[in-house]
Order: C-alpha cells, then structure tokens, then sequence
C-alpha cells in the first residue's frame, strides 16, 4: 500500500503506527495562545474522528464508522490528502454494507486526487468482482498488471466471463510461455473450448504440447479424451498408445486402454490394463469404479467373461471397499444371482453401514433368504443410525416374528407406524405383521382387529 500524502494510517500486527508529525507539535505553555474555533484543534479533530472510524469498522459497525468518516472529512478542511484517505475509508465501508455505487464513487475520487493507487485499484476490483460487473473490472485489472504479473490470470478469466475468449486465450498461452503450464490455465482454456464449440482449436494446442513433450501424460489423456469425443476411437487409440510407447511406465495411460480394449474384444489386454489402474496408488478411487462398472456391463453383454469377474473382486478384496462391493452386488442382482448379491451386498455394509441403500438391498435379500439372525442383527444397528425410517422398522418385526421374539417384533412395528406415512402398500405388510405377532402370541382379539385394517387399506400401487 502506498502512503497518502502527509496523513497516513496503517496496521501492523495489531500496533497502529501513526506519522511522527502528529505527535510533534509544541507542547502549549501557559502563555500559548489555545485554538478557540468550533472544532478545537483542527488535526486532532481529524484523529479522533477517523481512529474512530477504524475502530468502528473493526467491530463491523459499518455505519456509524460511516458517520465518523464524515465528521473527519469536515474536520480535514479541504486538505486533498486528508480527504483521500477519509474517502478511501468511506469507500471500503460502503462496500461491507453493498451500497456499491456510493463505494465506487468515493473510490474514484481518491484515484482522480492520488492517480492509479495499487490499493485503492485492487479495493475497487474487488467491488467489481461482487457486483459482476466484469466488463467495467478489465480496465482496471490492465492497470493492476503493472503492479503484479499474477492478475494477468484474473484478465484472463475476465475476458473469458464477458467473452472475449481470443483475447483470453492470447493471455493464456502468454502465461504458459513465460510461467509455464498451471491446472488452472489449462481447466480455463478447456471451459473456453467447451464453450465456443472449438475442439478442432483444442486439439491442435495438445498436439503441439505433446510433440514438445512427449512424456507430458495430462496433455496425452486430454488428447485421448477430445479424440473419443469427437468420435475418433481409431485416433484416441493410437494416441494412448505412442504414450506407452514414450512413457512404458505410465499407470494412467491404462484408464484408457482398458477401454479400447474392451470394444476390440481384446478382453486379456483390457484386464491386464485394468489391473494396473486397480492397484495403481496414484488413480483414484472414483476413477477405480468407473473402470469396475464398464467391465461389469461388458461382461453383462459378453457372459462368457463372467468367470473373470473373480479376478477383479480378488484385486479389490483386500481392500475391503464397500462401494466395489455394492456394485458387484448390484450386477449379480440384475442377473437375478441374488445369493451371490447378498454376498457382496454383505460384505459391502460391513465396510460402510452408514449407506442406507446398501442397508435396505442387504436386509430385503436376507429376509428373502431366511437370514433372519443376521437381519435382526442388523435392522437394530441400523435403526440406531436411521431411527426414522420405517422400513427398518418392519425388517425387524419381520425377523423377529420368524425368531420368536414377538414383544420385540411388536414393539418395533408399533414404533415403526409412527413413522410412515403415504405408503399404503408397506402400511398393509405393517398390519399383517403385527396381526401375526399377536396370533402367535395368542392375542387373537388384537390380531383380528390388525387383520381388519390390513384389508382395508387401498393400495394404490
């Protein structure tokens, strides 16, 4: 920050430092004359006013700093510098409370007083930032650059915001010839191409990277990416390829490859790439279950392969990944292999129990298949993590009944109703259930009357 003038006021770790000539007036004798006007001694009126502002503004009381700023202002008796310092002040809080024309115009009127001030430039960007106002923030973000090199990205994203996007990409690639290359620059540069529809632009910038250097894997996978989009397989492939070829290393080439490999019916190539990127420490795991879910529907058109469905559970059992295994069970579910799903359903809410889909799939298998220890077992862990939701509920009174544990059965269904609502075909199992637990309990008159309400509930599924 620059200094204004002969008044200046600053922060440093909490000690406000204030020009020497403030405090170096003579100290009054007896036989001093003392001011006598209405604001008693001009530059300690000023002070006291604007101390105050700061420590107003400090405690975020925006306007009665604002009322202070004013009487400094009047205090400061048309000294230029004194006012600029006054404005600059007014401007930052008018900002907090978003009166945004008032800041932006005492702003200026400390630029027009004190020229192109680097804090007054960056306080008033900073306004035009809030309000959106990217055009009017160009001009002034071109003055900044002066200052710092770094606003030369904040051009860059203007230009892109009001779309002048040849500009943007001029500064870009200014940017990456002196700085070199930043994930920044290069996600900006990509939302450009995406947006004016110039993939042919983007690719032709990747060829040259790649060709200046040929072991750059990022710029090959976006090459490999814009290449499949446009529909170019044969390309794509061949391009992650050359980057094996230059790089024989690289573990995320193979996040491609398995994938040109399976629509080649190359079905050994694809699971050796596969096992790289499972085991690959530097992909990660969302990457991981996209790859597992593509094998998965091709295996779903190609059964052939399903035996090696072993391989890949193996790569990925020591890990013990719920996710991985909510998706396997979820493929043998669609193939009506329901056993084996709620093997992996099983094996999946061990690792994650907080995942209520995974919850609700393994519970309504293990009732199907008369698990009903472990599905007592776990509706009440459940229920201690979704205490609302009604299905569990009904789970533990279906468990329950079948393990003759009726006063519990019949305490979890009664609770349970409390919490459904619109749901006409779980109310009815509700009632049944309960009509069940009380005949076997030998409540019959309470059984009748639940049977009753079974019947007379519309389903409207």
């Amino acid at each position: 920050m620059k200094q204004y003038g002969n008044i200046w006021y600053f922060f440093l770790f909490g000690i406000i430092l204030v020009p020497q000539f403030l405090f170096a007036q003579e100290i009054p004798t007896e036989t001093d004359e003392q001011p006598t006007d209405d604001l008693g001694n001009v530059s300690d009126a000023f002070q006291e006013n604007f101390f105050e502002a700061l420590k107003q503004k400090g405690i975020e009381n925006y306007e009665l700093a604002l009322e202070a700023l004013a009487k400094a202002e009047k205090a400061a008796q048309k000294d230029a510098q004194n006012e600029a310092v006054v404005y600059f002040e007014m401007g930052k809080n008018l900002t907090q409370l978003k009166r945004y024309d008032e800041a932006e115009a005492n702003f200026n009127k400390v630029l027009r007083s004190e020229g192109d001030r680097l804090d007054v430039l960056e306080a008033l960007y900073d306004l035009y930032y809030l309000e959106q106002d990217y055009q009017a923030a160009i001009p002034l973000v071109q003055k900044l650059t002066v200052y710092d090199d770094d606003y030369k990205e904040d051009l860059a994203n203007l230009y892109a915001r009001t779309k002048q996007y040849n500009k943007a990409l001029m500064v870009l690639d200014e940017l990456d010839d002196n700085w070199g290359e930043s994930d920044y620059r290069d996600a900006l540069r990509s939302q450009i191409y995406r947006e004016t529809g110039d993939t042919s632009g983007q690719i032709e910038k990747l060829e040259e990277k790649v060709i200046a250097n040929t072991r750059n894997e990022k710029d090959y996978l976006n090459l490999i990416f814009l290449y499949s989009d446009q529909g170019n397989s044969q390309k794509a492939f061949e391009t992650a390829q050359e980057l094996l070829k230059n790089k024989p290393d690289s573990q995320l080439v193979h996040l491609a490859l398995y994938k040109f490999y399976l629509d080649k019916q190359q079905t050994t190539e694809a699971l050796n790439s596969m096992k790289i990127v499972f085991k690959a420490s530097e992909i990660d795991n969302e990457s991981k279950y996209r790859v597992l879910s593509d094998f998965l529907n091709f295996v779903n058109t190609n059964p052939q392969y399903e035996k090696d469905l072993d391989a890949v559970v193996a790569l990925f059992s020591s890990e013990n990944n719920a996710k991985v295994y909510e998706q396997l069970g979820g493929y043998y579910f669609s193939k009506e292999m329901r056993e084996t799903a709620l093997k992996f359903y099983e094996k999946g809410v061990q690792g994650d129990p907080d995942n209520y889909n995974l919850l609700k799939n393994t519970l309504l298998l293990q009732i199907q298949f008369e698990k009903h220890n472990e599905a007592a077992t776990l509706s009440a862990d459940a229920l201690e993590i979704f205490p609302s939701q009604p299905l569990l509920y009904l789970v533990s009174g279906v468990s329950n009944i079948a393990l003759g544990n009726l006063d519990t059965a019949i305490e979890k269904l009664e609770t349970g109703l409390d919490y459904l609502f619109d749901d006409p075909k779980m109310e009815k199992d509700y009632y049944e259930q309960l009509s069940i637990a009380y005949s076997q309990k030998g409540d019959q008159k309470k059984a009748d009357a639940y049977a009753t309400k079974a019947a007379q509930v519309k389903d409207t599924n």
